[in-house]
């Protein structure tokens, strides 16, 4: 019976199992005493009392302070697919806007000279640079803009 006893007393918790409870508010030498653990006085200390971001304690805040001014039209904005020379190497020969929607998705066109345009291309798009226009026309292509 003893032998037991003896194992029973040398029972302990595994390494890090157990922590001791933190006890907040009872003198310097504890390490939690004066605030704490609160930090400050006033509101940030208080159960609830988060400042809301932006806030400089009633005076107006910085994004209220400067002036507002630009223009932003991204509501009324027109977004074109962009062809490349590359995309049109892939389609057939006569293209039209019909055609360009079945392959790609909706919305008007525009064309770009990105890569090297291998054949003759009649093509009708709602947007076309200079420079992709003039490489379609030296092949002997027509570029009508719709």
């Amino acid at each position: 019976m003893a032998a037991q006893s003896n194992l029973l007393s040398s029972l302990k918790p595994n390494e890090g199992a157990t922590h001791y409870r933190k006890r907040v508010g009872r003198g310097i030498g504890s390490g939690l005493g004066g605030y704490s653990g609160k930090g400050g006085k006033g509101q940030t200390q208080r159960s609830g009392g988060s400042i809301r971001r932006g806030f400089e304690g009633g005076q107006t805040p910085l994004h209220r302070r400067l002036p507002k001014f630009g223009f932003t039209n991204t509501q009324f904005k027109t977004s074109y697919t962009v062809l490349t020379m590359n995309d049109l190497n892939r389609l057939s020969s006569n293209v039209t806007i019909a055609d360009l929607k079945t392959q790609f998705k909706n919305g008007p066109f525009k064309v770009i000279n990105t890569g090297k345009l291998e054949k003759k291309v009649n093509i009708e798009v709602n947007k076309i640079t200079v420079q992709a226009k003039s490489v379609i026309e030296k092949l002997g292509g027509i570029v009508k803009l719709v």
